[in-house]
């Protein structure tokens, strides 16, 4: 019963009616907080990333500082990436973010876990070590979703500096250059981005896939598996 109106709530977008429900006192203060420092994001976006992080806190991940959030339902023409201080609840910057070459597009449809697929992923992800490789000062990371996200560090799926993140290319192509999957920012902004994530943030990437909104662990809070994957994550 549980299950089937979760998949009705999920498919009707009534993200508060899911079982996640049961514990959005623990996250519905921070999502009215960051809500109103980042009033155009959709909430039901800022909804699902808080949630998606809190059922991971609360199945044993270490909590975080910052949570990067990215609306790819957005066009790359538009600024598409948030990054929140969660310890004074602010917004620490909007920026444009590139999608991956084979995703769309100026807007991403299609998404893979797949190495060689240039495609971005979704879901939730958490930050890694920085370091410096072919694209500069770059943030490596882990994703959090088997099936999903989990091969991001094999894929080397990374926030990088690229000068194709140009918002002067829209004028004339109409969207901002691609990636080869990787969540791309401006060169002006990227030790910012990668300085204010490195070292265990939560980054959530979005878009109304129903399968993945229907089976994610995360989104759905499914307590056991959460924690089975966080101890596997963090080697326990």
């Amino acid at each position: 019963m549980m299950s089937s109106l979760r998949s009705l709530c999920i498919a009707a977008g009534m993200l508060l009616c899911s079982p996640l429900m049961a514990a959005s006192a623990d996250y519905q203060p921070v999502v009215a907080s960051l809500s109103r420092v980042a009033p155009t994001l959709n909430v039901q976006v800022l909804t699902h990333a808080v949630a998606a992080m809190q059922c991971a806190v609360n199945n044993g991940a270490t909590p975080a500082q910052r949570l990067a959030v990215i609306d790819f339902s957005l066009p790359s023409s538009e600024r598409r990436l948030w990054i929140f201080d969660l310890q004074q609840r602010r917004l620490l910057l909007k920026e444009f973010v590139a999608h991956g070459m084979n995703s769309g597009e100026n807007l991403a449809t299609r998404f893979s876990n797949v190495l060689g697929s240039h495609q971005s992923s979704i879901g939730l992800f958490r930050t890694a070590e920085s370091y410096s490789g072919k694209h500069g000062y770059s943030l490596r990371m882990d994703g959090l979703e088997p099936g999903v996200n989990d091969l991001a560090r094999e894929r080397a799926i990374v926030i990088h500096p690229a000068d194709y993140v140009n918002p002067d290319w829209i004028a004339t192509q109409g969207r901002i250059g691609r990636s080869q999957g990787c969540p791309a920012v401006r060169p002006e902004v990227a030790r910012m981005v990668v300085d204010s994530l490195k070292g265990g943030q939560f980054m959530f990437s979005w878009y109304p896939d129903q399968q993945w909104l229907q089976s994610s662990a995360y989104l759905n809070c499914e307590p056991n598996l959460v924690a089975t994957l966080v101890a596997a994550k963090s080697g326990g």
